[in-house]
């Protein structure tokens, strides 16, 4: 269900509250550890959906850093590629924890823009175990791809914030409004 739809640039911004497996886009990012080696939560439904071979993948990957991203083929995915993003766990916010979380959105949009991906759909990284608080973590994902895509269009067409519940939704709404892009 759309629940918000913005511009900025040629690039529509979207909110979502879905499964991120069920998404068509390009690419889905997926909230992962620093193993890449599959998870609970979204981390566990994604490499659930995809099968096998994106375990496999991972393996060769030799895990990612904190704030970071690297990508995958998406195998039984609709999405054709998968954005492996580790987010920081909250530690009270005096560990640079924004930063870090501003880095997944970062990258994982430079890596699209690499590979020649015009959609991409994030879920709300570090918001479940990692314990990142709900709006702030909304403030930094839509403040980070808003200031990105504004500063440097990278060829994405379509950035889909596919929230996991209404109250996620309505956080990322509240950084829309924020922001003025509602």
């Amino acid at each position: 269900m759309t629940e918000l739809i913005a511009e900025i640039g040629k690039t529509l911004l979207e909110i979502h509250v879905a499964d991120i497996t069920t998404l068509d886009v390009d690419a889905i990012v997926n909230a992962a550890n620093r193993s890449l080696l599959g998870g609970g939560g979204v981390d566990g439904a994604i490499h659930r959906t995809a099968g096998p071979e994106l375990l496999a993948e991972c393996a060769t990957l030799g895990g990612c850093d904190t704030g970071s991203a690297k990508i995958t083929g998406g195998y039984r995915l609709k999405a054709r590629a998968v954005i492996h993003a580790v987010g920081p766990v909250w530690q009270g916010g005096g560990a640079d924890e924004e930063a870090l979380l501003a880095g997944c959105y970062r990258t994982a949009l430079e890596l699209a823009a690499a590979h020649r991906l015009s959609s991409i759909a994030y879920p709300a990284i570090s918001t479940g175990i990692y314990r990142f608080p709900a709006d702030v973590a909304a403030r930094v994902a839509v403040g980070t791809v808003a200031s990105e895509l504004a500063s440097a269009p990278r060829g994405i067409a379509r950035v889909i914030f596919c929230c996991f519940s209404a109250g996620s939704a309505e956080h990322h709404k509240d950084a829309f409004a924020e922001l003025g892009l509602i």
